[in-house]
């Protein structure tokens, strides 16, 4: 090798060896850049991370008062269906309870009534037993032609009246 084949390796290796270099100061940078990104992408993640439980929290207390609300609504349902629930009770038992009071009241004769119906029944008794001694037992029938009203008469008793055409009813 020559001295100028020398000169110009060592040009070239200088050249290498500067390229190197500035390659490796390109890659200190690209790495120095790098860790600096992943340090403000860690920062943006907490960040982030921070931002997104703030809205969560938000949220799950927007929903919390909502939901507070449906129960509250919820409960003053229930009681307003409980109410109505007694009343119509209430109500039923007390038209169920008064129905039959009325019913007696109107089927059912009063004292007053009770004792006049009482004296009636005495005096149909009486009719029906002066009625039973005064001929009410006799027979009658409709007999022959031209029709003609008739009664059974006791043959074996005496007959009565000027002409004796009066006879004893059967059974007296």
């Amino acid at each position: 090798m020559t001295h100028r084949d020398d000169a110009a390796l060592s040009d070239e290796a200088m050249k290498f060896g500067l390229l190197m270099e500035s390659a490796q100061v390109h890659q200190k940078l690209a790495q120095s850049h790098l860790e600096k990104l992943q340090s403000h992408t860690q920062e943006l993640d907490g960040v982030v991370r921070d931002e997104i439980r703030r809205t969560l929290i938000a949220e799950l207390k927007s929903l919390t008062a909502e939901t507070d609300r449906a129960a509250g609504a919820l409960r003053d349902l229930k009681r307003a269906a409980n109410l109505r629930a007694v009343v119509w009770n209430i109500g039923l038992s007390v038209l169920l309870t008064l129905l039959p009071a009325v019913i007696a009241n109107w089927l059912i004769p009063t004292p007053a009534a009770i004792a006049s119906l009482r004296s009636q029944q005495a005096e149909l008794s009486q009719n029906v037993a002066r009625l039973a001694r005064e001929g009410g037992r006799a027979q009658w029938r409709s007999c022959g032609e031209p029709v003609r009203l008739c009664v059974r008469v006791d043959r074996a008793a005496p007959v009565y009246g000027e002409k004796a055409d009066y006879y004893v009813v059967k059974g007296y």
